[in-house]
């Protein structure tokens, strides 16, 4: 299984260069996990893509509402972060040598703990998620 990080989520739901590629392969896996921390990630990226206007107002809600809709239909798993997602964050972090910053810890000790293959088109990210054995696939 796969727990999907809001880089992959973002280009599934807002036009992107490796959005078509990130469809097919969303459409082709059953039910990939994601997180609260994922929903809110993803409406902070269309809040963003809106304000550089990269995206309209309209579009934006449009997007937000086929997610809720998404849900809804239970096309995703829900994982719920805690304690002990953010102390294994934490203790990653902590060691200095990597350049994992905090929410991606938090998207990466939740794959760790629910033995769920990443999937991310973040460089830094996947880089971390291998160093700290956490298994990882990417779309690009």
């Amino acid at each position: 299984m796969f727990y999907i990080d809001t880089s992959v989520i973002a280009a599934y739901y807002c036009p992107e260069p490796m959005s078509e590629t990130v469809e097919e392969f969303i459409i082709k896996i059953k039910q990939p996990a994601i997180s609260y921390l994922t929903e809110i990630e993803l409406v902070s990226a269309i809040s963003r893509k809106i304000r550089e206007k990269n995206l309209s107002q309209t579009d934006g809600n449009k997007i937000l509402t086929q997610f809720q809709s998404h849900i809804q239909q239970k096309m995703f798993r829900w994982l719920s972060l805690e304690q002990k997602h953010y102390q294994m964050g934490k203790n990653w972090i902590s060691q200095f040598n990597t350049p994992l910053k905090t929410l991606d810890a938090l998207h990466l000790a939740l794959a760790s703990t629910y033995n769920l293959t990443l999937l991310s088109a973040d460089i830094q990210l996947l880089k971390s998620a291998r160093f700290f054995g956490v298994d990882v696939s990417t779309i690009f």
